[in-house]
């Protein structure tokens, strides 16, 4: 019998696989590419599940991004400002004059395809699934939409492998 570890692993390497195959097209440079063009091309990020928390790593992600010159806006339904910026209980609530772009989500992977659906209705063109949020579903919807996506991975690693660091 296997163990409750084992199985969750096997669980998301499956799901890892099927992300590859229909969320990032089979390549696993596709992940690359997809955040780098991201990382270039947009400027205005509304961060989900954005921590009022400085120790927590949703929270030093979003000061990262401001620190490299990225808009953020802040999404938590329990704080009015994160970062020195107005934070908005869902994307929802956010003015469309804001201008998101890419809607960066730190929540777990089972709430990630309503926030890509959120994101698609708001007209972002870009969704950004942090590292362990994976839904291969909400990837190929948001894709079908127009918009990119970048799945798994964090702009803190991407970031710098993109300037050559």
């Amino acid at each position: 019998m296997r163990s409750f570890d084992s199985f969750a692993r096997a669980t998301i390497e499956e799901d890892k696989s099927k992300v590859v195959k229909c969320g990032q097209r089979g390549s696993p440079h596709r992940v690359q590419d997809a955040a780098a063009h991201i990382l270039r091309s947009y400027r205005t990020w509304a961060v989900v599940g954005c921590s009022p928390d400085p120790k927590r790593t949703s929270h030093r992600i979003a000061a990262y991004l401001q620190d490299n010159g990225y808009r953020v806006i802040p999404v938590h339904p329990d704080a009015s400002e994160i970062l020195g910026e107005p934070c908005w209980p869902d994307l929802s609530a956010i003015p469309p004059e804001e201008g998101v772009e890419v809607v960066d989500i730190f929540r777990r992977s089972e709430f990630a395809g309503q926030h890509v659906d959120e994101a698609i209705a708001a007209g972002a063109q870009a969704v950004w699934m942090q590292v362990g949020v994976i839904d291969a579903a909400a990837a190929q919807r948001a894709e079908r939409a127009g918009l990119s996506v970048a799945m798994d991975t964090c702009p803190k690693i991407e970031l710098p492998r993109l300037r050559g660091r």
